[in-house]
């Protein structure tokens, strides 16, 4: 990444720029103050782009992060400079310093940190994006994971269903079992009672 892959950085609470960091002439501090009027209060992330550029916010807990950058830098690239920023804006101004600053009154304060940030960033860009795609590996799996996982539970409540199919058919064949050996019994003790009968007769006859 070149020196001028990071044009433009501001911080702000609600519509109003806190601190702001450039080196460079132009119109880009106009343009992202008009993006900023248009963002929704909500926790986001947003980019934009323009003339070649684009202009990346992240908005927590009413700040709004912004930096803008050439096309040509990764839009993830970009959000770990935000981030990076607004965690160490957090960590300077957390403890209410930031919720009653005046407009731009952190220039010169917190301007030479963002500048840190950006040059950190740019120093460190093919390792940063070595670990994004790492991290999005990383979510992939998890993803894939998450999923196999939703589909053994389903093939779960399946095995289930076929277990107790198989229960039900096993007591319906223990049932079977038992009343077939009933059945054999009793007509073992009627063939017993028959023959019995038979040589009952027999032994008259032979007495006779």
């Amino acid at each position: 990444m070149s020196q001028e892959s990071f044009i433009y950085s501001f911080v702000a609470r609600g519509t109003m720029v806190l601190a702001e960091y450039t080196e460079f002439t132009g119109n880009f501090p106009a343009i992202a103050t008009q993006c900023l009027q248009r963002l929704t209060s909500s926790n986001n992330k947003f980019t934009y782009n323009c003339d070649h550029h684009t202009f990346n916010f992240l908005v927590e807990d009413g700040y709004a992060y912004c930096v803008v950058a050439k096309e040509s830098v990764g839009k993830q690239v970009s959000i770990a400079f935000l981030e990076r920023m607004k965690a160490d804006f957090k960590k300077r101004y957390g403890g209410g310093k930031a919720d009653t600053a005046t407009a731009k009154s952190l220039n010169k304060d917190f301007g030479p940190f963002m500048k840190q940030h950006m040059q950190y960033i740019i120093d460190h860009a093919e390792e940063i994006e070595k670990l994004l795609k790492v991290k999005a590996q990383v979510s992939e799996v998890k993803s894939i994971m998450l999923e196999n996982i939703d589909k053994t539970l389903e093939r779960g409540e399946n095995l289930t269903i076929l277990v107790d199919k198989t229960e039900d058919l096993r007591s319906q064949a223990q049932q079977f079992k038992k009343q077939g050996t009933q059945v054999r019994r009793k007509m073992w003790l009627q063939n017993m009672k028959i023959k019995l009968v038979v040589l009952g007769i027999l032994l008259i006859l032979v007495l006779v």
